[in-house]
């Protein structure tokens, strides 16, 4: 079963329904669940993806990317013609050592995919984690601490490299947290580009000790606390861990009672539920 505690969130200038409204009619079973002028959620054949109009401060880039597990070779040209039209071409779509049929683009709004045909089982989409510049050479680390952190983990595989300069760095891994699947890279140093607010992973919690404990432990260690419930880890991956208590005080029916709990959240780096509690009732 695949997990619904975990799932990415994409940085949007104003234009995420735009995005939304072009995946939902690309894949299949795919439909907006949720439609704020601030935050849309879509569910992708079962998956989780928010979409955030947060303004032009972020963006989007490679070093988070959606690996999407296909089927048929006819899939992979589907989703490569739709997504790379005024987009990026990062590996262009042809035949590799590892993939009868594979490309990597980024779209038009900077979301970056890999389009895959092989065998695959549980996740059509996986966010997948390239580990470059300073951080290059350290994805077997990261997995170790995300796989120590969250219930239901574990390292799934690894596959080297065998040659060249990230020889005995990691050439594809898969790993799962709570029950969610990831893929991981090392990347090398020569891009341009490196992980950034403009793509995050959303944690949502059940109580305050679920909260407190996955904030200390990814803040731990050179990590750094942001607003609003979003941290980095010391690798600079960006996580927003969002108690679901958040998100039905601030949807409650009483809009004046909401919004006085969006003020308080404003205020706050970790989120803190009794705070929120009584904020509410205040």
């Amino acid at each position: 079963m695949i997990s619904s505690n975990i799932f990415p969130c994409f940085w949007f200038n104003a234009n995420g329904k735009e995005a939304a409204e072009k995946y939902s009619n690309l894949f299949p079973n795919t439909k907006i669940t949720v439609d704020t002028p601030m935050v849309i959620m879509l569910d992708m054949n079962g998956q989780q993806m928010m979409l955030l109009n947060g303004g032009p401060t972020f963006q989007p880039n490679p070093s988070i990317s959606l690996m999407v597990m296909c089927d048929t070779p006819e899939e992979v040209e589907k989703y490569y013609k739709a997504l790379s039209q005024n987009g990026e071409i990062l590996m262009d779509l042809g035949a590799y050592p590892w993939s009868e049929k594979y490309a990597w683009i980024s779209d038009e709004y900077g979301v970056s995919w890999q389009f895959y045909l092989g065998e695959h089982k549980g996740q059509k989409f996986v966010p997948t984690l390239m580990y470059i510049q300073q951080n290059n050479g350290k994805c077997r680390e990261a997995m170790s601490l995300y796989t120590s952190v969250f219930p239901n983990s574990k390292i799934d595989g690894i596959m080297d490299h065998q040659e060249g300069d990230l020889k005995g760095m990691i050439a594809h891994a898969q790993f799962t947290i709570d029950d969610y699947s990831l893929y991981a890279m090392d990347g090398g140093t020569m891009h341009d580009f490196n992980f950034s607010e403009g793509v995050s992973i959303v944690v949502m919690t059940s109580n305050q000790e679920e909260t407190d404990r996955y904030w200390n432990a990814l803040t731990a260690n050179a990590g750094q606390e942001s607003m609003c419930g979003w941290l980095k880890d010391p690798y600079g991956v960006s996580w927003q861990i969002t108690p679901r208590r958040l998100i039905e005080l601030t949807n409650d029916a009483d809009s004046e009672k909401a919004k006085k709990v969006f003020d308080a959240m404003l205020k706050m780096k970790k989120i803190i539920i009794a705070d929120l509690e009584m904020a509410y009732s205040s």
